[in-house]
C-alpha cells in the first residue's frame, strides 16, 4: 500500500476514495497508516486514520501495540496513541487484555480506550480495578479518573470491591480507590470507617485554616451581614449542616456549578455556608442564583426575608468564564434592585427597582447619562452599558459590603463553614463527587 494512498485522506475530494482502499487493505495499508503516524513529518493524524483502522477492525490491533512500543520519540507516540485508543467497541475485549502489557504507554493508552468505547460495560471498569495500584503513576491516575467518570451508575458490585481494596490493598491503591468510591456511590458508599477518618480530617484541618476566595466558574451567592450562621439558615430553610473546610465547600460549589450550567437540578441541593468573614456570611451555590428561571422570584423572596431580620441582604450571580452578572440588594425587608446581565434575551424582565449608586457612578465613568432612561439610550450607549454590566457583580459586591471572591488569609474568620441541604436536597439525593479537604 502506497504513503500516497494514506495522505490522500488528508485531502476531502480523494478521502472517500482513499478510505475505501485503505480498508480493504488489511495488514498492508495498516503498516502503511503506521508509517505515516510515526513519521512528525507526515500530514496525516488520528483524525485521518481512525474511522479507517475502525474499518480495519482486529487487523489494526496488534500493530498499533507495536508502534506505541517501538515509536521514537514523544510525538509519535501521542500520533499512534491517539489513533489506538479510538479504535471503537470492537476492540473493547483486546483493550482488556491489554490492560496487562508490560509496557506502562500500552497499559495507559488502553485504558484511554476503554473510556472512549461508547458502552464500556461493568467487566471492562472492573478491570480497570488493579491498575489503581500501578507502578507507573499516569496508570493508575488514568485508572483512576475512567474510573470516577464512568463508574457511577455501576451499583453496589464496584463499591464492594473498592471497599474491598480499602480494606485489603494494595496500599499504593486505596487513596483512589477512596477517590473513586466518592465518585461512584458518595458518602453512602463510604465504609463506616472511611466516613470517620474524613469527617476527622475536616475537623483537624478546620481547626487553623486560613480563608481563600471562593472561586467557581459560575458563582452564585448570597450576603448577610454578621455572623449568625444558625439563624441564616433557620431563615432559609436549610438543613443538616456539615463542617467542611474552604477548599471542599468551594469544590462542592464549583462542581455543582458545572451541573447547574448543564441543567441538572440535583445542583440545587446543597449550599456552603461561610463563617463570619469581615462581618459578613455567604451561602455560596447555584441554589442562590438570583437570575434564573428555577430560582429568580424564590431567591427574591428569601433575601426579603433576610433583610427583614438582618438589615440588608444582598444575592449575586457571576459567571467567570465571560457569562454575564446579576445582583439583587435588599433593605430592612424591601427589594431595592434587581439586574440581570446575561445576555439572554429575557433578562430585562427580571429588572427592578431603581439604578444603585454604583450603578449611576460606573454609568457617569462610561460617558453614560447616569440617570439612565432607556428611551433615551442610542443603540452604542446601550452596547457600552451591556459590556461593562456584564463583569460588574464583584465590584458591586465589594462597593456594598464583602465580595466572597476576594477573601485571603488576611481576611478576619470567626467560626467554621458547612454544608447544608436545601430544601431540594432534603427531597433529592446530592450529587456524588470526590472533592479536595
Amino acid at each position: 500500500m502506497r504513503a500516497d494512498t494514506v495522505r490522500d485522506l488528508c485531502l476531502a475530494d480523494r478521502r472517500a476514495t482513499a478510505a475505501d482502499a485503505l480498508a480493504g487493505g488489511g495488514a498492508g495499508a495498516v503498516e502503511a497508516i503506521v508509517r505515516e503516524l510515526t513519521d512528525a513529518s507526515s500530514p496525516v493524524d488520528w483524525r485521518h486514520v481512525a474511522p479507517v483502522l475502525r474499518r480495519i477492525g482486529a487487523t489494526a490491533f496488534e500493530p498499533l501495540v507495536r508502534a506505541l512500543v517501538e515509536a521514537g520519540g514523544e510525538e509519535a507516540q501521542e500520533r499512534v496513541g491517539a489513533a489506538f485508543m479510538r479504535l471503537g467497541e470492537e476492540s473493547l475485549d483486546r483493550y482488556t487484555a491489554a490492560l496487562s502489557h508490560p509496557a506502562p504507554l500500552v497499559r495507559r493508552q488502553a485504558v484511554r480506550g476503554i473510556r472512549y468505547c461508547d458502552e464500556p460495560g461493568p467487566s471492562a471498569l472492573h478491570a480497570l480495578l488493579p491498575l489503581l495500584g500501578d507502578a507507573d503513576e499516569e496508570v493508575a491516575v488514568t485508572a483512576r479518573d475512567v474510573l470516577m467518570d464512568r463508574g457511577p451508575g455501576l451499583g453496589e458490585g464496584l463499591a464492594r470491591s473498592l471497599r474491598e481494596i480499602r480494606r485489603e490493598g494494595p496500599g499504593r491503591a486505596r487513596a483512589r480507590a477512596l477517590s473513586v468510591l466518592a465518585a461512584v456511590g458518595g458518602e453512602p458508599a463510604l465504609s463506616a470507617e472511611d466516613l470517620a477518618a474524613v469527617e476527622r480530617l475536616i475537623r483537624v484541618k478546620a481547626l487553623d485554616e486560613c480563608p481563600v476566595a471562593l472561586w467557581a466558574c459560575w458563582n452564585h451567592w448570597i450576603a448577610v451581614p454578621g455572623g449568625d450562621r444558625d439563624g441564616i439558615m433557620e431563615t432559609l430553610g436549610l438543613t443538616g449542616p456539615r463542617p467542611v473546610t474552604f477548599a471542599l465547600g468551594n469544590d462542592i460549589v464549583d462542581s455543582d456549578g458545572h451541573d447547574a450550567g448543564a441543567g441538572g437540578v440535583e445542583a440545587l441541593t446543597r449550599v456552603f455556608v461561610t463563617p463570619e468573614l469581615d462581618g459578613w456570611t455567604f451561602v455560596l451555590g447555584a441554589w442562590c442564583d438570583p437570575c434564573s428561571e428555577e430560582r429568580s422570584e424564590e431567591v427574591l423572596r428569601l433575601c426579603t426575608r433576610l433583610s427583614a431580620r438582618y438589615g440588608k441582604a444582598q444575592a449575586y450571580y457571576y459567571g467567570a468564564q465571560g457569562d454575564g452578572s446579576a445582583w439583587l440588594v435588599a433593605e430592612r425587608g424591601t427589594v431595592l434592585r434587581r439586574y440581570c446581565e446575561t445576555g439572554e434575551g429575557e433578562d430585562e424582565l427580571l429588572t427592578l427597582g431603581e439604578p444603585l449608586p454604583f450603578e449611576r457612578a460606573r454609568r457617569a465613568e462610561l460617558g453614560l447619562n447616569p440617570e439612565w432612561d432607556p428611551a433615551q439610550e442610542s443603540d452604542e450607549d446601550e452596547e457600552d452599558w451591556r459590556t461593562a454590566a456584564f463583569d460588574l457583580a464583584p465590584e458591586l459586591a465589594r462597593a456594598l459590603g464583602v465580595s466572597p471572591l476576594d477573601i485571603g488569609p488576611d481576611t478576619r474568620a470567626r467560626g467554621t463553614g458547612v454544608v447544608a441541604l436545601t430544601p431540594y436536597g432534603v427531597a433529592r439525593s446530592v450529587p456524588t463527587g470526590a472533592y479536595r479537604v
